[in-house]
């Protein structure tokens, strides 16, 4: 049994689902504390993988067992392995079936399961991921969550600039074993100031309208490959 299989057999128990989930919250409260998301954010966040992972596994353990959902902002990223890819699509319209699912990212491959050993391998580049986000000084590492299959690295969660967003997305890919870095990360919009007052009248229209009004593209970079 892998360790997302048993991680996600937790979630699967009738009797201690009320259970899981209490303590999906109180991690929940732990980490809106250290990250930039609000309490509510994150236990929408918990209860929505949760929610998610409890629904695959009881459509069938055997088809979806090595497959993670993440999900961050309302975006839910599917990631992991299935033999047939038509239980790729069944299990994008399983994580749609979530009122708290903004988006679904699907990047679940159609391969063979991958077993204990290689499971294991993309754990421990994960954590290697995570210590080198620790380590760097310009990267708020709790604001990010790290997944890893077959050594391709997802990254997902929010960005303070694009600048430290490109620097995470550096020190994933200098990881030894690590092929690929995929990114859902956000790009936190900067919070708006008011003015200072000021005593000197002005206009109170503004005579020449600004023609790029409305035409901005978004600026966050979701499925990014580094």
């Amino acid at each position: 049994m892998t360790l997302r299989l048993a991680a996600a057999l937790l979630l699967a128990l009738p009797l201690g689902g009320c259970a899981v989930a209490a303590v999906g919250a109180v991690g929940a409260v732990s980490l809106a504390a250290a990250q930039d998301k609000t309490l509510g954010e994150a236990v929408d966040d918990t209860t929505t993988s949760g929610e998610i992972k409890a629904k695959l596994l009881s459509e069938s353990i055997n088809r979806f067992g090595e497959v993670d959902v993440e999900v961050n902002g309302g975006l839910v990223l599917l990631s992991g392995r299935v033999d047939d890819p038509k239980d790729r699509v069944e299990a994008e319209g399983i994580a749609w079936t979530s009122t708290r699912a903004h988006d679904v990212a699907n990047e679940i491959k159609i391969q063979p399961a991958g077993g204990f050993i290689a499971n294991v391998s993309d754990e421990i580049i994960s954590g290697r991921v995570r210590t080198r986000l620790i380590g760097s000084s310009t990267v708020k590492s709790l604001n990010y969550n790290i997944e890893t299959y077959d050594r391709v690295v997802y990254l997902m969660g929010t960005a303070r600039t694009a600048d430290e967003l490109k620097r995470a997305a550096h020190e994933a890919s200098v990881v030894g074993g690590v092929k690929q870095v995929v990114s859902y990360v956000r790009i936190r919009e900067p919070i708006e100031r008011p003015a200072a007052p000021t005593t000197q009248a002005g206009p109170s229209y503004n005579p020449t309208p600004n023609p790029t009004y409305g035409t901005e593209t978004d600026a966050e970079l979701l499925g990014v490959n580094y």
